[in-house]
């Protein structure tokens, strides 16, 4: 007699073992709500660009629906090789060191995969987006996070760092401006961090994808730093910066080496990016800038006002210095982020993630996208505000 089939037992272990995403598991309950309004999903609420949408258009009318190079249109690789030394003041060679990917998430995955053996411990940050702990894991890694606090407006630091490395500590992965705090670093707190990954041989993956979105001082990439661009996998992407989340395109600049064992994974997997999406992605990059510049001028008047609203009911909020995330405290409401998130779903129809969803070390926070409308960002806090209020007497 056949044994009766049980699906769960062919599940591999490091991926039964995976909660599902904090994200995701709270806008199943939104979806089943009408008239919400959601500072949930992090996603620009602009459309993307009309000529970018149009390079997208005028490649589909010239036929252009065929496979691309596994690495990417070569043009594109010209663009992005172009791109990153001025705004980022790292060169790399468009021939061996850049891969076009299927956004950003499927260049972290790939680049985890290509470096990491089973045992090898990978160092991040939390709070943090929430694919980086389960993206380790999956690769037989040992995920190894470190705190960050609002006291140092989520910064990372060196000494945190020393303290978690071992023998086995393989790489490091860095996320800023940071998802979900807006957590930024300066070049002095970058150039502590490089000196920890020299001494102790380190790599680095780091996923710059809100880098456009910072809104005071400038943008540093560790990769810039010296003897960093060698051992550095420079992850970038066009989802928030050009309003492209639907595109699905990224890519990732790194050693030769590294970039072909990446794409070894990208070329039995994805095989190659969507050859419309790379069209687009060629536009953004050679005639996108203003539109960013547009864009990140409304997200830094949002920001100023969430920020505000929240420090003015007693929710202690920092200033984001780039992304378009508020993280407020919520501790003194005595709930904790999950409860908080679902009270204010419940009784004010008003969407945000609870904190924990981002790592331990974000509870007792709430992620508020400000990449919404002004107008629906007012009510959103004036609702709050109604929860908030009557818990402070």
């Amino acid at each position: 007699m056949a044994t009766p089939f049980q699906a769960q037992r062919f599940i591999a272990r490091q991926v039964g073992n995976i909660p599902p995403s904090g994200i995701r598991e709270f806008f199943d309950v939104v979806q089943s709500m009408p008239d919400v309004i959601s500072l949930g999903v992090g996603e620009p609420d602009f459309v993307t660009p009309w000529h970018i949408r149009e390079a997208a258009i005028y490649a589909l009318e010239r036929g252009k629906t065929s496979y691309t190079s596994n690495l990417g249109l070569w043009k594109l690789r010209q663009a992005v090789s172009d791109y990153v030394e001025k705004q980022f003041g790292v060169g790399y060679d468009p021939g061996h060191q850049i891969l076009i990917t299927v956004g950003v998430s499927e260049a972290l995955d790939i680049a985890l995969r290509a470096v990491v053996n089973p045992g090898d411990e990978v160092i991040y940050h939390e709070p943090c987006y929430v694919s980086y702990s389960p993206s380790i894991t999956m690769t037989h890694g040992v995920a190894v996070p470190v705190a960050c606090s609002a006291a140092r407006g989520f910064a990372l630091s060196a000494e945190a760092i020393e303290e978690v490395v071992t023998p086995r500590s393989k790489a490091l992965v860095l996320n800023f401006p940071t998802n979900p705090t807006g957590g930024t670093m300066t070049r002095g707190e970058l150039l502590k961090i490089a000196e920890v990954v020299l001494r102790h041989n380190l790599l680095v993956i780091t996923d710059e994808i809100y880098a456009e979105l910072t809104f005071e001082g400038d943008h540093v990439s560790i990769a810039a730093l010296p003897g960093l661009r060698e051992r550095t996998i420079f992850l970038h992407g066009f989802s928030k910066a050009y309003a492209m989340t639907g595109f699905r395109i990224g890519y990732a600049c790194g050693p030769a080496e590294i970039i072909e064992a990446m794409m070894r994974i990208h070329q039995y997997s994805m095989l190659c990016a969507s050859v419309i999406s790379q069209e687009a992605a060629l536009e953004a990059l050679q005639h996108g800038q203003s539109d960013t510049a547009a864009m990140r001028e409304q997200y830094r008047l949002r920001r100023n006002f969430i920020v505000n609203a929240f420090n003015a009911m007693g929710l202690s909020c920092h200033l984001p210095r780039g992304s378009f995330y508020a993280f407020p405290c919520i501790a003194s409401s005595g709930l904790s982020s999950k409860e908080f998130a679902f009270r204010l779903l419940q009784q004010e129809k008003v969407a945000c993630v609870p904190g924990s969803a981002f790592g331990p070390s974000g509870e007792g926070y709430l992620r508020c996208c400000f990449a919404t409308a002004l107008e629906q960002i007012e009510v959103a806090t004036e609702r709050l505000a109604g929860l908030v209020t009557p818990r402070q007497g």
